[in-house]
């Protein structure tokens, strides 16, 4: 059975959204560099001894992604145009921590947002030339799933832009696929999960299938498969970005070396460079989901908006009543506010949990 994709005009606008913050960018075609060949090694009387001329793969011809010539004055202008656009509140300035901008787009769970990143390494290969790309996700399930929507998008894709898109889930047991991943002149894909190379450089550290993509291998020309991969200057995009927060993941995407990312969430928890919003609400309202009903919560005063909080979790007990698990601003003994985890359950306070800081009340 063949599946059928209809086009919709909501997942167009993110496309685009997200595309036309590069307008300016010449397309550049695809850019040549050497490859590392990496070194062959025999042992000879107990002596490792490198090969002279023996070339690691086919060939030392890489394909990478051109460099964004737009500055970032802009950069932000584009973001500005499309923000207005958006009825997004501007930025005040790009954010860079993981290439030459972090761009946020917001989309409700169920309306589509693989699609739409998927589709959009297409837009941006057609209108400035990028052909590399990274998809990174927080747990082997959501690969599983990323990957699925590759195979069954193919031919759709096929016939929208006249190409195909060459992707593999990384594996640290054939680190060759990163040699195909460089040397193709197509669209490429690397598909990842953190668990792959997030992880502590401590020695002795238990980490050592994550530990792989930083060391020399010898199976891969005495190579490490992060450096052969960072030439590329790939655009990573974060499938579930408020799960790869934390400063040692961020520290190992950056040495993936990005162009750019792109970052889709229905909840993102950290806000960068937001160029499309697709909430519970618009989702709703265009009868893109079906209706719920969620905990509402009441504003006591205006104190309360200064306030903080961030759903984490349902927490479910034999013995007790259902609970929700979040992050609030609590008022320490020193007037200092910090965040927190609280369980709350019907009928409490937040107002007292947060040390009479917060004036949100919960209205279960």
């Amino acid at each position: 059975m063949k599946l059928k994709f209809k086009i919709q005009q909501y997942q167009t606008d993110a496309v685009e959204s997200t595309v036309d913050i590069f307008n300016g960018q010449p397309n550049q075609g695809l850019l040549e560099y050497k490859m590392d060949q990496g070194r062959v090694y025999v042992i000879d009387n107990g002596k490792r001894i490198e090969q002279k001329g023996i070339g690691f793969s086919g060939h030392d011809t890489g394909y990478k992604n051109g460099e964004i010539v737009l500055s970032e004055d802009e950069l932000l202008k584009n973001i500005h145009q499309i923000q207005t656009q958006n009825n997004i509140h501007l930025s005040n300035e790009v954010i860079k921590r993981l290439g030459a901008c972090q761009l946020d787009i917001e989309m409700e769970t169920g309306t589509g947002k693989t699609y739409v990143y998927v589709k959009t390494m297409f837009e941006l290969n057609k209108r400035y030339g990028w052909t590399k790309f990274i998809v990174v996700v927080p747990s082997i399930a959501i690969r599983e799933g990323v990957k699925k929507s590759f195979d069954i998008t193919q031919d759709h894709f096929m016939e929208l832009y006249g190409k195909k898109a060459r992707y593999f889930v990384y594996n640290s047991d054939n680190l060759n696929q990163i040699d195909t991943y460089s040397q193709s002149a197509d669209i490429s894909v690397m598909i990842i999960n953190t668990q792959a190379f997030n992880t502590s450089m401590k020695e002795g550290a238990k980490n050592k299938y994550a530990r792989i993509i930083y060391d020399k291998r010898d199976e891969f020309g005495s190579r490490r498969p992060i450096d052969v991969i960072a030439a590329n200057r790939p655009i990573i995009i974060l499938d579930e970005p408020q799960k790869m927060g934390g400063a040692a993941t961020q520290t190992a995407l950056a040495r993936f070396n990005p162009l750019f990312t792109l970052n889709y969430s229905a909840t993102h928890r950290e806000t960068h460079n937001p160029v499309y919003v697709l909430d519970a609400l618009d989702a709703y309202n265009q009868k893109l989901v079906k209706k719920i009903e969620v905990v509402g919560f009441e504003l006591r005063n205006l104190k309360g908006t200064e306030s903080y909080i961030y759903f984490d979790s349902v927490v479910l007990s034999k013995n007790e009543p259902p609970m929700v698990r979040l992050e609030i601003d609590v008022q320490s003994k020193s007037g200092n506010i910090k965040r927190a985890y609280k369980n709350v359950g019907e009928g409490d306070d937040l107002f007292y949990l947060s040390e009479k800081w917060s004036s949100i009340v919960a209205i279960c």
